[in-house]
């Protein structure tokens, strides 16, 4: 039998849950946490249950990303529209077949997130590094200075971005962990494949020399 001390009032679970206390009447009138009822038709909560539906539903949330991420992304198009791309100075300096080149690299770009988010540990990092590379080397080909290949990292990027966005949106992903999640990633992979570009270029320019 439950002591007093294992029951919470619909004030409590709000604290617990960092929650308004509408939101847990909401909850509870839904069927969605679980509730039990006075003889005066008061709301009470079993302390052990609410944090067993907690635990619950962070497992839910993470598990939720994560089937975004995997298999969500693998039927994402990477769309980069002509007119946008066109008004890029850096894409200007290419030819066609340079610029076939790094339309491709868009979606290596796409494929190579998915890797880096299935991946742990230095298999990650060296996914997001090899990327990295592969960006300096087909710059430094295509006759790019520094500046520029950034750039057209930073312009694919952005479209890698807003793809990742859309899906979340199109998956009705709720979870405000969910989102801060996905951007935690992306940037933690971009920033290595930036850094890693910065500093394959300067390793041309030293053997250069």
């Amino acid at each position: 039998m439950p002591s007093n001390g294992d029951w919470l009032s619909l004030s409590d679970v709000a604290g617990l849950l960092g929650v308004h206390p509408s939101t847990v009447r909401s909850w509870s009138d839904q069927g969605l946490l679980p509730v039990h009822r006075t003889k005066g038709g008061h709301r009470r909560y079993l302390r052990s249950e609410i944090e067993l539906w907690s635990q619950a539903q962070r497992s839910d949330k993470q598990h939720e990303a994560d089937l975004v991420v995997q298999n969500a992304l693998r039927n994402t198009r990477f769309q980069i529209s002509e007119g946008r791309i066109n008004q890029e100075a850096w894409y200007l300096k290419l030819d066609e077949e340079a610029r076939e080149q790094y339309r491709q690299s868009g979606r290596a770009l796409l494929h190579g997130l998915i890797g880096y988010l299935t991946s742990h540990g230095d298999q990650a990092k060296a996914e997001a590094r090899s990327l990295g590379y592969e960006y300096a080397s087909r710059g430094r080909r295509c006759g790019l200075n520094v500046s520029d290949a950034a750039h057209a990292f930073l312009f694919f990027r952005n479209v890698l971005m807003e793809s990742m966005l859309n899906v979340y949106e199109e998956a009705a992903v709720r979870s405000p962990r969910a989102w801060s999640d996905m951007f935690r990633k992306v940037n933690s992979f971009t920033d290595e494949i930036m850094i890693t570009l910065m500093e394959t270029y300067e390793i041309y320019e030293r053997n250069n020399r």
